[in-house]
């Protein structure tokens, strides 16, 4: 669980981070800044077990899919400073879009959730090298 720091010490901590404390930070009530600090601090410019980069990447494909313009440029110019090249910048605008374009089709087409795992499993046993289940739901 993260330490919280006194209130004067996490304001100076945010302070001293970013050169001021951000728009996002300064209009939540003062106790959730106290506990939300030590998150956003790890999440934005601490170590974790997923490198900044892949965060900030990870962070812009669902501020694409929310369509959250503070989001987006918060994690664009994030990932950029990351040292995001601008083809891994535009390879997650295009894999983005599959989660919505995909879950949209299997929605609308009211598809068997059940079916579905089985079909992912046997696609993963297939690019695994391994034996492909043979278990079937009946067609959709």
């Amino acid at each position: 669980m993260a330490t919280q720091e006194p209130e004067r010490n996490v304001e100076q901590a945010i302070t001293d981070t970013f050169g001021g404390i951000p728009g996002p930070l300064a209009v939540i009530p003062e106790d959730d800044t106290k506990v939300e600090w030590p998150y956003f601090q790890k999440y934005t410019v601490g170590e974790s077990e997923i490198p900044s980069k892949h965060r900030e990447l990870i962070g812009l494909a669902v501020a694409a899919n929310i369509k959250c313009p503070y989001c987006v440029h918060f994690h664009r110019k994030a990932a950029e400073m990351h040292g995001a090249s601008e083809a891994e910048l535009e390879e997650v605008q295009s894999l983005s879009s599959f989660t919505t374009r995909y879950s949209t089709m299997l929605h609308a087409s009211e598809y068997d959730m059940e079916q579905f795992k089985v079909e992912m499993a046997q696609m993963a046993d297939h690019l695994q090298g391994r034996p492909v289940r043979t278990e079937r739901l009946s067609s959709p």
